[in-house]
């Protein structure tokens, strides 16, 4: 199949920011095309972003209904091949599960429904038809993530005792649901996001990186939920006492009302031997501290010689020379890539790499989701250690 792949989005219009961060990520490396949306829900913003982005008008639809509906009428050569579905979190499912019994792919935003009832019923989904559903756990694409979680495979540190991650925020320190903030309204609304706000939105980042990372699975956990902002209703702090499945013990803090922080993800694992850290937002570093050596420092895109040579995964994952910077963009655009490359192989009927097949999947959507019942489940029990059920 030589030809790019053709791309519909629901969702991510004018009015959105996601959308837009998405196409950029999408189109970065030649592979992918737009040929198609429903951008939103208002009909003259939608129209006026399908102009915008060269859409033809007839493929413009008022609804993703319409738009798979339509979309799986055209021809093998004219079809859209898969949709990226950039909506609030309760129009996840509906399009995610009808675009594949359309026999489209899938790319779908955090967290991937508003409920485990859903995302299981999306993995059946994928099962059942074939079809490939990426999530965008952004922060796994890093190329130091991917070396972090490579040197942790390989047993560079021993087996893992300690996991902690936190994930701070500072935008909803104030009530800004109620200040004309359109993103911070649907997240802080329980009909549209789900159960949890803090946990939904950026603490399913964090457990992923902790689980991808560090290869193992949260089995109980421990959890406190706070609101701190009068009026809102949902949560918007949170502390989470976690149990690995190897017997480590971890920490995970994720808060919007972390007043002054930006986007500040940071990951430290510790082993028998030695430990790792990296950060969001000094992403081409990865700190190495072994016990009986010095403090190392691994850099995107170097070639170190052994025994300091970085993984295929992270090489893989790697666009530009040493000390040109690699951030959020080129993060998604590994994401897109890998997915891309994957679906692609599939369609020729090639077994992808298994650098290809580093994306998120559905599996981590179900974990997501998990992963917020339990917290929630928790903090509003009585009992103090919840285990981690799918």
């Amino acid at each position: 199949m030589k030809r790019k792949l053709r791309m519909g989005m629901v969702g991510g219009g004018n009015d959105a920011f996601i959308g837009a961060v998405h196409r950029i990520a999408a189109f970065m490396d030649g592979k992918i095309e737009l040929v198609c949306g429903a951008f939103s829900i208002d009909p003259q913003i939608s129209k006026q972003s399908g102009e915008d982005l060269f859409v033809a008008p007839e493929r413009v639809y008022l609804n993703y209904e319409e738009m798979i509906e339509k979309e799986s009428l055209l021809p093998e050569g004219e079809r859209m091949d898969f949709v990226t579905i950039v909506t609030p979190n309760f129009l996840h499912f509906a399009p995610a599960k009808l675009a594949m019994e359309k026999g489209f792919d899938v790319v779908v935003e955090k967290p991937m429904t508003v409920s485990v009832e859903e995302a299981k019923e999306l993995q059946e989904t994928v099962e059942r038809t074939g079809r490939t559903l990426c999530l965008t756990h952004t922060y796994s694409g890093y190329p130091m993530v991917k070396q972090a979680k490579a040197m942790v495979k390989e047993g560079h540190f021993g087996k893992i005792r300690k996991i902690v991650v936190e994930y701070p925020q500072g935008w909803l320190s104030r009530l800004t649901e109620r200040e004309g903030n359109a993103g911070a309204a649907w997240r802080a609304d329980p009909k549209r996001s789900g159960k949890s706000l803090v946990m939904g939105d950026i603490g399913t980042h964090a457990a992923h990186l902790a689980e991808y990372v560090s290869g193992l699975k949260i089995e109980e956990l421990c959890a406190d939920l706070t609101t701190f902002v009068e009026g809102r209703l949902l949560d918007d702090d949170g502390s989470v006492l976690l149990r690995f499945e190897n017997g480590a013990k971890g920490v995970l803090m994720a808060s919007q009302i972390s007043a002054g922080e930006e986007n500040a993800v940071r990951i430290r694992i510790y082993g028998e031997k030695g430990g790792l850290e990296w950060a969001n937002e000094d992403p081409n570093n990865l700190i190495i501290k072994m016990l009986d050596q010095p403090r190392q420092l691994y850099r995107t895109g170097n070639a170190y010689g052994a025994p300091y040579t970085l993984s295929s995964f992270a090489t893989h994952n790697t666009r530009v020379p040493a000390g040109h910077p690699e951030g959020l963009l080129e993060s998604f655009a590994n994401i897109y890539r890998n997915f891309a490359a994957t679906v692609t192989a599939i369609r020729e009927g090639k077994t992808p790499t298994a650098e290809q097949q580093d994306f998120p999947t559905v599996y981590d959507g179900v974990r997501g989701m998990a992963f917020i019942d339990t917290v929630v489940k928790n903090n509003e029990g009585t009992e103090k250690w919840t285990k981690f059920v799918l």
